[in-house]
């Protein structure tokens, strides 16, 4: 199975990272076992390794067939439903540490039909996700911001919306968590693997030659150095930065509010205390809520003609003036 190690290796170490920290950990794990890193440091409370994935299965023939139901269900309700479920990644990816993942260039892609189908009036945010990648991650969340003041868009937590998912939710117009489900992690994190020993114990001793002082830094094959330190911590600073304005300019709430939550998680009710959330509330109940409000506004318009029968009116009209004039 190919398992494309530098493009899974690059995802996931010396990036900075909105997820929870066990997800970290579980990402890690997978990533040693999928480049054969040998890596033990890594504490998952006895959760079991992942599943390699069937490469067989024909994920796309089931996407298509999985949008199509969905479509017809939104034209019929006027709701459209869009998963985010899973790791968040910038683009598509076979990374799948037994669990699935979700692109923000694919949420991007749904969201944007979502806003141009006129028969959809409402959208919902099915959001199941510890997070994901920050790359990629706030430039959705402006886009969703956006969208959300030309069509409501309501983030429905169901069961967990937190760091990157929580970054997409507190863009919407609405957020709703579940007496269960939890909200927040509003923080960054980022992981370095030094393999210097494992390769020394093997007889292993990897020379590297470079030019540019910043060429090798965060490099696997030996220990961080100070310069390297600094620029990941650089990097999570900022994204960290980056993600408490975000939630602070889209939920109205101060920033120094937003740090203090200290990447805490927060369920049910707490979730709402905190300003994280704007109603408690199972997900499908809200489903059927918004469908509801929907549909009340829709027998409560006038029937509108059709264009073709615009202008068959407008056609007889114009006849008969042309008589009355005669």
């Amino acid at each position: 199975m190919n398992r494309f190690p530098i493009r899974i290796a690059s995802l996931i170490f010396n990036q900075a990272q909105a997820v929870l920290p066990i997800t970290m950990d579980l990402v890690t794990q997978w990533a040693s076992h999928a480049l054969n890193l040998n890596l033990v440091n890594v504490n998952l409370g006895g959760m079991p390794a992942p599943m390699a994935m069937d490469d067989d299965v024909d994920y796309g023939a089931r996407k298509a067939a999985r949008d199509a139901a969905r479509l017809a269900a939104a034209h019929a309700t006027g709701v459209q439903v869009v998963p985010v479920h899973g790791l968040l990644v910038p683009r598509a990816t076979h990374m799948d540490p037994c669990e699935q993942s979700t692109s923000y260039e694919d949420l991007r892609a749904q969201l944007s039909a979502a806003m141009q189908d006129p028969m959809i009036e409402h959208i919902v945010l099915d959001v199941d996700s510890p997070g994901g990648s920050v790359a990629g991650c706030f430039e959705l969340a402006d886009d969703i911001h956006a969208w959300s003041q030309q069509k409501p868009i309501t983030a429905v937590v169901n069961y967990g919306g937190y760091s990157a998912a929580y970054a997409l939710s507190s863009a919407a117009s609405q957020v709703v968590v579940s007496p269960s489900s939890g909200v927040g992690s509003i923080g960054v994190i980022a992981r370095h693997v030094d393999m210097s020993k494992r390769n020394e114990a093997s007889g292993m001793n990897v020379t590297t030659i470079y030019a540019g002082a910043h060429k090798n830094d965060l490099s696997p094959h030996e220990p961080l150095s100070d310069q390297s330190a600094e620029f990941l911590r650089q990097m999570v600073n900022a994204s960290y930065d980056q993600f408490v304005g975000a939630v602070s300019r889209y939920r109205g709430l101060d920033e120094q509010a937003v740090r203090d939550t200290e990447a805490q998680v927060y369920f049910g009710n707490d979730g709402l205390t905190a300003g994280l959330a704007d109603s408690v509330e199972a997900p499908q109940s809200a489903v059927n809520r918004i469908a509801a409000e929907v549909a009340a506004a829709r027998s409560g318009r006038k029937p509108t003609a059709s264009p073709m029968r615009k202008a068959s009116i407008a056609a007889r009209a114009a006849a008969a003036d042309c008589r009355a004039r005669a």
